[in-house]
């Protein structure tokens, strides 16, 4: 008895159908990539040989990642090092600022100190003689002075002794002065004036200029003298009879007398 094949919706397909529709969804499969990492092994083993290196992107892919990671590492480390150079640069200007600002300072602190031993220069005063004291007073009466009176102050002092400038100033007068023997009047810084007379020699000269404590002579005994001592004078000007109290005058200067 003889079979003829069902017709209809019902048959199954052919064997040759399901042959070409495996094939195909393998060339599906290979064209996601997929059959590349998990197929091609095992076709390779079924076929006997070397499994085929198939470039299915992934390892573009992860080349690329990898050479991103290396730039973007590059690109970090170089931003690091310019922070970090930035940051040296502006320590390094800091720390001049700072080293400038310290230089100015110490100039400015000397050219002060400077300013202060100048004025204690211009305003400092000293007695005519060291350690010595009065031996006649101001204003003291006696035959000895034409104007009947005593017009300064006579300091003790042996001939030979220093007699120095009670302040700054310029002599205005050095050499033989009458009545005063050889004597030295100086312009103090001022305006006043102040005399040294008797004295056995002179060490200055007119319009030098003179400094608290420097020699301007010797004591001695010339002109209207009875023995070697100074006599000194303060005046309010240069000429005879300005006298003041020569030591009220240097009192007021800071000098004990």
């Amino acid at each position: 008895m003889a079979f003829t094949r069902a017709t209809g919706k019902h048959r199954g397909p052919s064997r040759l159908s399901r042959r070409r529709a495996g094939v195909a969804s393998v060339a599906a499969i290979a064209t996601t990539g997929v059959i590349g990492t998990l197929a091609s092994p095992a076709l390779a083993a079924e076929a006997g040989g070397p499994a085929p290196v198939e470039d299915t992107g992934l390892t573009q892919a992860v080349a690329a990642d990898s050479l991103a990671e290396q730039i973007g590492a590059q690109a970090d480390a170089q931003q690091q090092e310019a922070a970090l150079a930035a940051a040296q640069e502006k320590a390094e200007a800091e720390a001049k600022r700072k080293a400038e600002l310290r230089v100015q300072a110490a100039r400015d602190a000397a050219e002060r100190a400077a300013r202060e031993a100048e004025r204690k220069r211009l305003t400092t005063y000293t007695l005519p003689v060291a350690g010595s004291y009065v031996s006649t007073a101001y204003r003291a009466g006696s035959a000895l002075w034409s104007s009947g009176s005593h017009t300064g102050v006579d300091f003790h002092a042996a001939s030979g002794t220093e007699v120095v400038a009670v302040g700054m100033g310029t002599v205005v007068e050095a050499g033989w002065g009458g009545a005063y023997g050889n004597n030295v009047v100086i312009r103090m810084h001022d305006g006043t004036y102040t005399q040294y007379g008797h004295l056995s020699s002179i060490s200055v000269s007119v319009g030098q200029q003179v400094a608290p404590g420097q020699q301007i002579g010797l004591a001695g005994s010339t002109g209207n003298s009875t023995g070697p001592h100074l006599h000194f004078e303060a005046r309010t000007g240069q000429d005879y009879g300005s006298d003041i109290d020569p030591i009220a005058y240097l009192r007021s200067h800071g000098v004990r007398v």
